[in-house]
């Protein structure tokens, strides 16, 4: 019997597209629910009572929440082809460390960044600095996991249909301040798992000012 896999989604969602990548990346087939924040569905509500947040992967019924978590889900059960987390216990730690950081760091930072308030420019700063020690982590590695696409690399690569808005809102300078994490973006859309999930940056950026103003109305 083939698995029922359904994933509650939003277009536009940097976590979203992560599970997006890893279930490209293990060739599952799934079918994808959009969502809308400010209208939450039923589903939505029942399977992810606790946060009423996407991404939600229903599995066969049963639903995951949290991207990374959702992700490392993804990579346990379908553990066929693709690992995207390290078997070596060490090499674990530090992908599962990594991830965190970009997680705790990244979205906060660039959201202060669209909405223009008075730390923009604080924000702009910090934003260039986080991307700058994940570079550092990056090296001269082709990928955050070597010579594939690896957890990192997926907890990572959905932001950088965000940098288009970084810029326009900012001028942060992403490209000239961190070239080799540049390069790293367009390695991995030559991947077909990222480069199907990946949302178009224009259309992020229009996204964005719609958000914006729906939120300066509440």
């Amino acid at each position: 019997m083939e698995d029922e896999v359904v994933l509650l989604d939003l277009w536009a969602s940097p976590f979203a597209i992560r599970v997006k990548i890893a279930l490209e990346e293990k060739g599952i087939k799934y079918e994808c629910k959009q969502e809308d924040l400010f209208n939450k569905s039923h589903l939505l509500l029942e399977m992810n009572p606790i946060h009423k947040k996407i991404p939600v992967l229903i599995h066969n019924g049963k639903p995951i929440s949290e991207s990374l978590i959702i992700v490392q889900y993804i990579d346990q059960v379908w553990n066929h082809k693709s690992p995207l987390l390290p078997s070596d216990p060490y090499q674990r730690s530090q992908a599962l460390f990594w991830a965190d950081y970009i997680d705790k760091k990244i979205y906060g930072i660039g959201r202060r960044i669209w909405m223009g308030k008075e730390d923009q420019e604080e924000a702009k700063e910090e934003l260039i600095q986080t991307f700058k020690t994940i570079e550092r982590e990056l090296g001269d590695k082709l990928y955050f996991g070597g010579e594939s696409i690896g957890y990192v690399d997926v907890a990572l690569v959905p932001f950088t249909s965000w940098f288009y808005t970084y810029e326009t809102c900012a001028n942060c300078g992403i490209e000239a301040a961190c070239p080799k994490l540049i390069a790293w973006a367009k390695r991995c859309k030559e991947n077909e798992s990222v480069s199907k999930a990946l949302t178009d940056p224009l259309e992020i950026y229009g996204y964005l000012l719609q958000l914006k103003k729906r939120l300066e109305l509440q």
